[in-house]
């Protein structure tokens, strides 16, 4: 059984023509229940950052502005992705397997990635190299 599971959130955009990554958070979380309810939270953070509300007061008025319908709606997929129960299960059943599990979803500048990941198939992954190694 995988107990503890480590997380993280990054932004990836391209910057002077390079891709790089930026770190937004990392969770090590003591049960399998808290990896998806802080994965959940992460991807409503992201998603109530780029799409908050029009009367959210830390917002200057008129600063916000609609897209076109051709731009891909990044906060509602990470919405859909947390209010779906059979994604959620799916993501369940793969973390417990012990695989690692990525969430991803961009636009034209910039892709939000969530990673989730069994620390016990971590440690597995690292000795099983030092198993392999014929004693002389």
């Amino acid at each position: 059984m995988h107990d503890e599971f480590l997380c993280h959130v990054t932004a990836y955009g391209v910057c002077d023509g390079v891709r790089i990554g930026v770190p937004l958070g990392t969770y090590r979380a003591p049960t399998l229940a808290l990896a998806l309810w802080w994965l959940r939270d992460r991807a409503s953070w992201i998603a109530e950052r780029l799409d908050p509300g029009p009367h959210t007061s830390y917002v200057p008025e008129g600063a916000l502005v609609p897209v076109p319908d051709s731009a891909p709606d990044v906060p509602a997929q990470l919405r859909s992705w947390c209010a779906d129960p059979v994604r959620q299960e799916r993501v369940a059943d793969e973390l417990a397997g012990g695989r690692l599990v990525r969430i991803a979803t961009g636009d034209e500048t910039t892709e939000w990635e969530l990673l989730a990941e069994s620390v016990d198939a971590l440690r597995m992954q690292r000795t099983v190299p030092a198993l392999l190694v014929p004693m002389v």
